[in-house]
């Protein structure tokens, strides 16, 4: 069956990403990593690093130590002192066969992941296995497990709306924002150049806003952001002075005072009556909520985000359920698939075998009544011994999957 695999994940939900942070393993063609499969004696391994999570999937006959987790870690940080070593290795989990490949097929479904739903780790299972492959660490039994992984995730992501509504502050922030200011010429202010804005000038850069003015503390900084959105910036100290207008105004800062002054905001305006967008990302706000009463605009703030980010959540938990169905019915799907592919790989060696065989009886047995017969006779006799050849290979192969699926059926009911 697939007790050959096994899954050693450290998570979020049982640890802190700081902990987390430490049994990150930077390269995939470590030594540290073949020294793992060596040293435990797996086939296959592939290693799985997020900013979540940390995983090795391994493929192994026989019994798994129980003191796995504790040797992992000191093979992986062996700096750490001892007390350190088993705080981690208490809080990771080991699990086998059935119950690892449907944790890592929800892995792939980010139904295990901080945000529920965000695709991005369907790019980032893609790319470390190949990472883990072209460090030939894995084989056939994961390869095969993450072509249907991949396949499970976007069956799991286009029949239910697990990926769906927005849960993000920053997205459902910009979204709002472009249902305002449509129009990728229109004039972006930004105010800030950290974490939350950079995430911000992410989703402009996407959409195609390009006309784009970032004012930083930090000119450096702000110069480093303006230059991935094909903008301009200019420190925070010049913003008084900026005459040029905006039709929104992104603000994020450290600050814990408004920045965006009643007196400031009017003189952003250059004197502009139409309906402006401010968009507050700052905790606390950095606009000066005085502006709201005196002047034309819409004002988008986290806090009223967060009951959007809420609703969207419990959507998406909802939907969950539908994935968690999806992949009971997918896991009796790859037991026959990995059947199969034993199958194949057992008897990867009859075509050789039948080949020889006909070789044989053209060349050696009936060499001399072969070579008597005229040209159109031998073609004759070529095409029905390749007819022989492709049905004496198949056959056999095709009894063993029937004996298979017929016993995968009555496991299934």
């Amino acid at each position: 069956m697939l007790d050959g695999y096994h899954l050693l994940t450290l998570t979020h939900r049982h640890t802190p990403l700081e902990t987390i942070g430490k049994m990150v393993v930077q390269d995939h063609a470590s030594p540290v990593l073949q020294h793992l499969k060596d040293r435990f004696e797996w086939e296959e391994m592939m290693y799985l690093a997020t900013c979540n999570r940390v995983a090795f999937l391994f493929y192994q006959h026989g019994r798994v130590s129980d003191s796995i987790a504790q040797e992992v870690v000191r093979m992986v940080r062996p700096e750490l002192s001892f007390d350190e070593q088993e705080a981690i290795s208490t809080q990771m989990r080991l699990l086998h066969g059935a119950e690892a490949i449907q944790h890592w097929l929800e892995v792939a479904a980010s139904m295990d992941s901080l945000v529920i739903g965000e695709r991005e780790i369907i790019r980032q299972l893609r790319e470390q296995y190949e990472r883990s492959r072209d460090a030939g660490l894995t084989g056939d039994h994961l390869r095969l497990l993450m072509r249907f992984t991949i396949e499970t995730a976007k069956e799991i992501y286009s029949q239910t709306g697990i990926g769906e509504k927005a849960v993000s502050v920053v997205a459902l922030a910009f979204q709002e924002m472009l249902a305002s200011i449509p129009d990728r010429n229109s004039r972006i202010v930004m105010i800030g150049a950290g974490q939350t804005n950079t995430l911000f000038a992410k989703f402009l850069m996407k959409y195609g806003y390009q006309n784009v003015m970032v004012f930083n503390r930090s000119f450096e900084n702000a110069r480093t952001l303006a230059d991935t959105l094909q903008g301009r910036a200019l420190p925070l100290d010049a913003l008084e002075h900026y005459t040029e207008g905006f039709d929104c105004l992104v603000v994020c800062t450290g600050a814990t005072e408004p920045v965006v002054t009643p007196e400031i905001y009017r003189h952003l305006l250059q004197g502009e009556q139409g309906l402006k967008t401010v968009v507050d990302l700052s905790v606390p706000n950095n606009v000066d909520k005085r502006i709201l009463p005196a002047f034309s605009l819409r004002f988008i703030e986290i806090e009223g985000l967060k009951q959007i980010a809420n609703e969207h959540m419990a959507y998406r938990e909802n939907e969950r359920k539908k994935a968690e169905s999806i992949i009971a019915e997918r896991l009796f799907a790859y037991r026959e698939q990995w059947h199969d592919r034993q199958v194949e790989r057992s008897m990867a060696h009859i075509p050789a075998e039948v080949r020889a065989i006909k070789e044989r009886a053209l060349n050696q047995v009936y060499g001399k009544e072969f070579a008597a017969l005229d040209p159109q006779a031998q073609a004759l006799v070529m095409e029905m011994m390749a007819y022989m050849e492709k049905k004496c290979t198949a056959i056999p192969i095709k009894e063993v999957k029937k004996l298979v699926k017929s016993r995968t059926s009555t496991l299934k009911s």
